[in-house]
């Protein structure tokens, strides 16, 4: 039941941090934010650790794997996108960026992880990202029309997340097959505030007003995305191909602009619809099964 219900699960999960960062920013730093936002959940799962008896690494280098995959799948890769949006990356732009991320990880993994993708995953892959290219094609083509002055490093800094993403999803898979996954997330949190606790202290004043929206901002950030969303990640990895769990990166911009339709009623285009449809086609084949794996 729970592999069927978690690919759903965890797009839903993940996309809300789009939606909570919208909230937040009006509420807080983006990194101290964030900073925040590790630390309690690296306490909050740790309790759950306590609760539970979860087992924890038998050597000082499977807890350092643990710690370092968390600096690059939680520190480096959020503290980079909420930089890059919070300096001026639209969100189209940002979006296209994080649709390489599944492209480079299926590649990636074939070359280092020797993860073999049939002809049908290359081609969900492709279809993936042509799918989000279409969908903010409205956003690209205003962008063209306004330029990128000034915004060259953030948008380094945002290739540079999804960079550290894509890694941090290879070293998981490569590193951390084995041992328990709440005492993994816990490990990781502290791996994610080595980064964002130095960036905060350097970059930003610290801000965070403690107003209600912003309390309740944290809180949906730390026990649905960073416990939920994260854990149903960490769970998708070990379950299978880095690569399928990565195309489901592909539904994350669909899936906020509907949500976004919604909540702030911003519209829903012809191409977000058509582009939306093409994604979810991409999905399904990188992640349906061969004909010689179904019962």
């Amino acid at each position: 039941m729970l592999d069927r219900l978690a690919p759903a699960l965890f797009v839903f999960l993940w996309s809300t941090g789009w939606i909570v960062a919208k909230y937040a920013v009006a509420h807080a730093d983006p990194i101290t934010f964030l900073a925040v936002r590790h630390a309690f959940a690296a306490l909050a799962v740790f309790i759950v650790c306590l609760i539970v008896g979860a087992r924890w690494p038998t050597s000082w280098q499977k807890a350092g794997q643990a710690v370092l995959s968390g600096v690059f799948l939680h520190g480096l890769y959020l503290a980079g996108v909420w930089y890059a949006i919070g300096h001026g990356v639209p969100a189209g732009l940002s979006g296209i960026i994080a649709g390489l991320q599944p492209l480079l990880t299926g590649f990636a993994a074939a070359l280092v992880l020797k993860e073999r993708l049939g002809p049908i995953q290359k081609l969900g892959l492709l279809l993936g990202f042509a799918g989000i290219a279409i969908a903010i094609s409205p956003q690209l083509f205003d962008l063209a029309n306004h330029g990128l002055q000034g915004l060259a490093f953030p948008v380094l800094v945002n290739l540079v997340a999804m960079g550290s993403a894509t890694y941090g999803t290879l070293y998981q898979k490569r590193h951390l097959q084995q041992g328990d996954l709440l005492s993994i997330a816990t490990l990781q949190y502290v791996g994610a505030l080595t980064v964002t606790v130095p960036l905060a202290l350097g970059l930003e004043t610290l801000r965070f007003d403690f107003t209600l929206p912003a309390i309740l901002a944290m809180a949906w950030s730390v026990i649905g995305i960073s416990m939920g969303a994260v854990g149903l990640l960490l769970y998708l990895i070990r379950r299978g191909q880095v690569s399928r769990a990565a195309s489901l990166i592909y539904l994350m911009p669909p899936v906020v602009a509907i949500e976004a339709a919604f909540l702030f009623g911003e519209p829903l285009t012809l191409p977000m619809i058509v582009g939306t449809v093409i994604v979810v086609g991409g999905v399904y084949l990188v992640n349906r099964k061969p004909a010689e794996q179904k019962t």
